[in-house]
């Protein structure tokens, strides 16, 4: 299989039928009505390169001119106020193609800049990040120590990833939680698996689950294939799970939505900076004779909300789970001087109905919450901190929903260490080959969330696959 991965809060290659210089040219020269004069912009660019020559000539600093040249790259773009759009220097631009071509070492989490935060959209599956329990919406503070403030979106990324083997430790602002959290993240070489198949029993019926964890150059075909073996074993319905999916190759996400959404409706709009939209619609007669849904969550973003829209619009199909991160924006790389890139939002994309979801997501049609135990943070203690019966704090709250989730029986979940929340510690420490004290330490904590981590990943607490199945099978 030719490895791919997935790309950076962003969607390459995305204008339809056509490469990276379609996009490009056919914007290169194009005056909007009412905009400057070509005098005026050569004027604007005087000034510029003016500026450009007085400070590589005479400033005290020494400047380099490939930094001057980069840095009003940056500049120009800062101006846009637009999250999606960067510039990449030779550096980042050969770790984007790697990552396009190959598996690649970091941390493995798609990562978005959200009101000047670096956001984490969504961790991979089976990555580091999600063995860290690193969740959706979590804004990256720190890395090592050192704040990201003031630095754009690669810049961040770059400090974020590094080699296999290296630990990297991430100060992060969870929603919902006062403290910031310290997440330790042991950095490995990424799964580049795109596509996973399974199947489950309800009543005497099989449901074929295809789980998509990226858009990669090869996982349409890698769709297609698990696809095609599912139906020849016989499925009575299909389930699409692209919960935690934080998008990627927008070619991909067609060649897919092909197999089910058919041609009487676009499955997707493209919208131009004029404001003028181009509709696309697939060549399929009819829809597939076994119900289908689709599984979306709150890291379900970028060309995931696309494939999530065009199946519920235009495919008439369910949506379960919960609103997905709202990611309405196409980008384009164009090469520029000294191997480096330029990355500019061009488009926006609408849903079939011509909806643009940026900012808000898409809804489900049916709406599910998880356990809350699925929602929980790590729970971190200072050196020498144990939590202890008759303390009161939010910590211990976050623990009694933890130990709930595991099986013991906490009594309450308000924050307040009673006796029975100390038993049902004593249990888990017993259970775990740990010194009963009932007291948490920061090896409890740690050995709690490990447990929790296995229990989601184990599946058996799913309320949103128990609910896509139902669903499927309701009528």
């Amino acid at each position: 299989m030719k490895k791919a991965t997935f790309v950076i809060a962003i969607i390459l290659a995305l204008v339809v039928g056509a490469g990276g210089s379609y996009a490009y040219t056919s914007y290169a020269g194009k005056e909007e009505s009412g905009s400057r004069s070509a005098s005026d912009d050569a004027g604007s660019l005087s000034e510029v390169e003016n500026a450009y020559e007085l400070i590589k000539d005479n400033a005290l600093a020494k400047p380099d001119a490939q930094q001057l040249q980069e840095g009003a790259i940056q500049g120009m773009l800062e101006t846009l106020d637009d999250p999606y759009s960067s510039f990449l220097d030779e550096e980042s631009s050969t770790q984007l193609n790697q990552q396009l071509e190959s598996s690649f070492e970091g941390i493995g989490a798609e990562v978005s800049m959200v009101d000047k935060q670096v956001t984490i959209v969504a961790p991979i599956k089976d990555s580091p990040a999600e063995e860290a329990g690193l969740r959706p919406n979590d804004q990256v503070l720190e890395v090592d120590g050192d704040s990201l403030q003031g630095l754009d979106l690669q810049e961040a990324v770059n400090k974020i990833r590094g080699e296999k083997g290296t630990t990297v430790t991430l100060s992060v602002k969870r929603p919902g939680v006062s403290e910031e959290l310290n997440i330790d993240v042991t950095r490995d070489e990424i799964p580049v698996e795109t596509v996973y198949a399974d199947t489950k029993e309800v009543d005497g019926k099989t449901a074929g689950v295809l789980e998509i964890t990226s858009f990669s150059e090869s996982t349409a075909k890698e769709f297609k294939t698990a696809l095609d073996k599912l139906e020849k074993d016989g499925i009575d319905g299909l389930i699409i799970d692209v919960r935690g999916n934080p998008g990627g190759i927008l070619t991909t996400v067609e060649d897919i939505l092909k197999n089910f959404v058919p041609r009487d409706k676009p499955y997707l709009q493209i919208e131009d900076k004029n404001g003028e939209k181009q509709e696309f619609f697939t060549k399929l007669d009819e829809k597939k004779e076994y119900p289908v849904n689709v599984l979306i969550d709150e890291g379900s973003a970028s060309a995931s909300e696309i494939l999530a829209g065009a199946m519920n619009q235009a495919g008439g199909y369910e949506l379960i789970g919960k609103t997905t991160f709202g990611k309405g924006t196409v980008q384009q790389t164009v090469p520029l001087q000294n191997d480096s890139m330029l990355k500019l939002t061009l488009y926006k994309w609408l849903t079939p109905n011509g909806d643009w979801i940026h900012e808000k997501g898409i809804k489900p049609t049916v709406e599910v919450d998880q356990p809350e135990y699925f929602y929980s943070s790590p729970i971190q203690l200072d050196e020498k901190e144990t939590l202890k019966f008759n303390d009161n704090n939010d910590k211990i709250k976050n623990l009694q929903i933890m130990l709930e989730g595991l099986g013991y029986e906490p009594s309450r979940k308000d924050g307040y260490l009673n006796e029975k929340t100390e038993t049902a510690v004593k249990q888990f420490q017993q259970d775990n080959d740990l010194k009963a004290t009932g007291e948490v330490d920061q090896e409890t904590a740690d050995l709690l969330q490990t447990k929790i981590i296995e229990q989601v990943r184990n599946g058996k607490h799913d309320n949103q696959m128990d609910k896509a199945l139902q669903e499927l099978f309701r009528s």
